[in-house]
């Protein structure tokens, strides 16, 4: 999924664009256009994901990190705080939480 750390307590954090290649607890590990991977910490952390129809699926093609070619119509950009996705991924969806979605 494309994402971009629109703001972060470290300011050398903010820009960072890519897709999200792994998840801790507390971090997201983004990939950039040069194939480096960064470790964000998701405490404090604003960002910014590039939702598509595609999103679920895995293939390379044309655009960049974080404006992929299919993310002309039909993309839709999200903010999300990163504060709300502390936790162990496999557990998001067990717990109820305060979810405006359900």
């Amino acid at each position: 999924m494309a994402t971009r750390v629109a703001a972060a307590p470290n300011p050398d954090l903010v820009g960072i664009a890519g897709r999200v290649v792994g998840e801790t607890a507390g971090t997201l590990r983004v990939a950039g256009e040069s194939s480096r991977v960064r470790q964000v910490p998701k405490r404090g952390t604003v960002f910014e994901f590039a939702i598509t129809d595609e999103a679920a699926v895995t293939r390379e093609g044309t655009g960049t990190a974080f404006e992929p070619a299919t993310a002309g119509e039909g993309a839709a950009h999200v903010t999300v705080d990163g504060s709300r996705l502390l936790s162990r991924p496999a557990e998001r969806t067990e717990n109820g939480g305060d979810s405006h979605w359900r």
